[in-house]
């Protein structure tokens, strides 16, 4: 090695109690070395402890002959250490050149008319913000912005990470162009087994916080045999979901590994990732079984983040054994420390879709987000649960209230939040989640909080003890169905119910936002047995910006699960705001409608009918059930028909054309049109009967 760039010798770091890397020793001279490992091996933690972004308990890190351990991050990235961490954490606002200008270093090799050469994505979107970038384009701009200093040596946490095949190669391509160059050295964290064998010379195989091996990457690309026992494919294949004993010959030397280990195996190709989905693909070993769903044998689950509100929870966890309950805590903690709670972080953080490395990142925002994913990905697997309760601020809020929404409707919970007196649409959504303010921060315990924890634990302990009884004073066998309902389409929906009401039991649901969410997510459960979609004017409010929105996914609970769907053009003529003057800036010329002091109404145009109206009949085209969809030909509101502020023949006839054109009718898909008002009785008894043919 002519020069040694970079050297760790006797590297210890810890994260509280978890000693995460346990002496590492490597070096790095020109060219490229790769680290290679199994998810929660201590890779990253290994850059970070070069980057001085996490504290060393011991050793030592020098980087051309000068120790910067303990260094300060900017001292070390101004001495010439370059630094794409995993996720890319580019600034979602500046753009491409902004990107680049801000990280330009006069006399650097690396100009930005060098980048923009070097990746003429880059120069296409130069102007694109940070946020508005592919994966692939964000992680060549991630890579650019670390080399416009200078670096000598470049480090890069799994470059290559959620990108597509072809960005990939891009990437391979790439490296082999800087590692040949010359003027930087790399030290390449990957998980791509194919990717580090192409560019790396060599590879060190990381094992539970150890450099194990270190040998040629030519070797590791063609022996299969070779990478199962020491990185652990195969059927030793370490999944998101299980964790995987280390073969007692992943820390054992090259050189003494059995004989038959070392045949060169020149027919076969690496697969880029040792995942089980891959190795299912590529070989005969028979894949690792599916994670377990845990079962919790009808435990009332405290969840909440045990690192900072252990004190808070545990009291709760206390008070609801004292009412005679089982309990399960789990910990949502993403800080590494040590837990206490029946279920840790780590399992939790298993059921995240890309595994617990997605969690484990260090960096709070991406990880409590990752762990909301994750722990709400567990609830829908576990078995068992009766109710759940958490509490804490806004983020422990935002990470066990995503999980309660996925909670069967009429199981309870309950979050005590620090945020409970605001806003809480964001958090509860369309569920019976129970907010409870915690009046003062839920950091101790006081005389205040004491009694307002209690008063939680105590409320859901009588919502669970309970749960079992029927709460309804009318034993009925009736199926039960959804209706939407909004103030302009009241008359239509109260003479269908009447229609109705002696062969089901009707709900009806406001047309705010959540309204439609709520009744979707009781037809996903299958506790609706059909509905009646009078009022779909929330698609409006989504498509236009208004204040009562439906999601995305507006319908989508009767293309899943094919379930009777009647629906209408309900209040699709307007659109709602607050109060007149909360409209937008560009919506203040058109016809507003002043509905009370708090609601101001805005009548579409045909063009925005146009959209609404395409919109709905792609998403009627993808039913398979037993579906009618009826069109009120003379008005589809109060406010919309003759002498009516909202009066407007032009716009309803596109609405009505638009949904003719694009809607395609099959046995059980059928368009029927009704030569009256929506309010009118004609409607209702056309909707009736139309509902009865599909329902039966």
């Amino acid at each position: 090695m002519a020069e040694e760039i970079l050297s760790v010798r006797g590297l210890h770091v810890y994260y509280g109690a978890s000693h995460a890397l346990q002496g590492v020793d490597i070096s790095l001279g020109d060219g490229i070395h790769a680290v290679l490992g199994r998810n929660g091996m201590g890779k990253t933690t290994l850059c970070n402890a070069i980057m001085g972004l996490v504290p060393v308990t011991s050793g030592s890190i020098r980087f051309t002959g000068i120790d910067i351990t303990g260094l300060p991050t900017n001292k070390i990235a101004s001495l010439g250490i370059g630094y794409t961490p995993q996720g890319r954490r580019l600034w979602p606002s500046l753009s491409v050149d902004e990107h680049l200008r801000l990280c330009a270093v006069k006399q650097s090799p690396w100009s930005v008319e060098r980048i923009y050469d070097t990746f003429p994505r880059l120069a296409e979107r130069n102007n694109n913000s940070g946020a508005q970038l592919s994966g692939g384009e964000q992680q060549m701009l991630a890579i650019a912005r670390a080399l416009l200093p200078g670096p000598r040596l470049l480090i890069m946490d799994e470059p290559t990470e959620g990108l597509a095949p072809i960005i990939v190669e891009q990437v391979i391509e790439l490296l082999r162009k800087i590692g040949s160059s010359g003027e930087v050295s790399v030290l390449l964290v990957e998980q791509n087994l194919r990717v580090a064998t192409s560019v790396a010379e060599d590879v060190s195989i990381m094992v539970n916080g150890r450099i194990s091996t270190i040998l040629p990457a030519a070797q590791l690309s063609t022996d299969r045999v070779l990478q199962e026992q020491l990185l652990g494919v195969g059927v030793h294949a370490h999944d998101a979901a299980a964790e995987a004993q280390p073969s007692t010959l992943d820390a054992m030397p090259l050189e003494e590994l059995p004989a038959e280990l070392s045949v060169p195996r020149n027919d076969y190709t690496p697969p880029p990732r040792w995942s089980r989905n891959q190795w299912e693909k590529d070989s005969t070993v028979a894949p690792k079984p599916e994670r377990q769903s845990p079962a919790l044998g009808g435990a009332v689950i405290v969840a909440g983040t045990f690192d900072t509100k252990a004190q808070e929870l545990t009291f709760l966890r206390d008070r609801l054994i004292g009412q005679g309950l089982p309990v399960k805590t789990v910990d949502l903690s993403t800080s590494g420390k040590a837990s206490s709670a029946d279920i840790p972080p780590h399992h939790v953080a298993a059921f995240h879709p890309r595994g617990t490395v997605a969690v484990m990142t260090n960096d709070r925002g991406t990880s409590v987000a990752a762990m909301a994913e994750a722990f709400a990905a567990w609830t829908q697997k576990a078995s068992g649960i009766r109710g759940m309760i958490s509490a804490g601020g806004s983020g422990g809020t935002a990470l066990t209230t995503p999980a309660m929404r996925t909670l069967p409707i009429g199981l309870p919970k309950l979050m005590i939040s620090t945020v409970a007196s605001g806003d809480v649409s964001e958090y509860v959504g369309p569920s019976d989640i129970m907010m409870m303010y915690s009046v003062t921060d839920v950091e101790g315990i006081h005389r205040i909080s004491a009694r307002i924890l209690a008063n939680g634990a105590d409320a859901i302990a009588g919502a669970v003890r309970f749960g079992n009884s029927n709460p309804f004073p009318v034993s009925t066998n009736k199926p039960a169905v959804g209706l939407t309902m909004f103030g302009v389409t009241t008359p239509a929906v109260q003479a269908i119910i009447a229609k109705l009401t002696d062969r089901y039991e009707c709900l009806t649901f406001h047309a705010t936002g959540t309204g439609g969410q709520s009744m979707e997510k009781l037809v996903d459960s299958g506790m609706l047995a059909g509905a009646l979609d009078i009022s779909t004017t929330e698609i409006c409010d989504m498509m236009m910006g208004g204040v009562m929105a439906a999601t995305n996914d507006r319908l989508g609970a009767f293309i899943r699960t094919k379930a009777p769907y009647l629906g209408s053009v309900g209040a699709l003529d307007m659109v709602n705001w607050r109060a007149p003057e909360t409209v937008p800036e560009k919506y203040r010329d058109r016809l507003l409608y002043e509905h009370n002091p708090h609601v101001t109404l805005m009548r579409t145009t045909a063009e925005e009918n146009e959209r609404v109206g395409g919109w709905i009949a792609e998403r009627l085209n993808q039913m398979a059930g037993p579906m009618r969809f009826l069109l009120p030909l003379q008005g589809v509101s109060d406010l919309d028909r003759v002498g009516k502020p909202f009066d407007d023949p032009g716009a309803r006839t596109v609405l009505f054309d638009t949904i003719r054109k694009q809607f395609q009718p099959d046995s059980n898909r059928k368009l029927i049109e009704v030569d009256c008002h929506i309010n009118d009785p004609a409607f209702a008894t056309t909707a009736a009967a139309q509902f009865a043919e599909i329902a039966g």
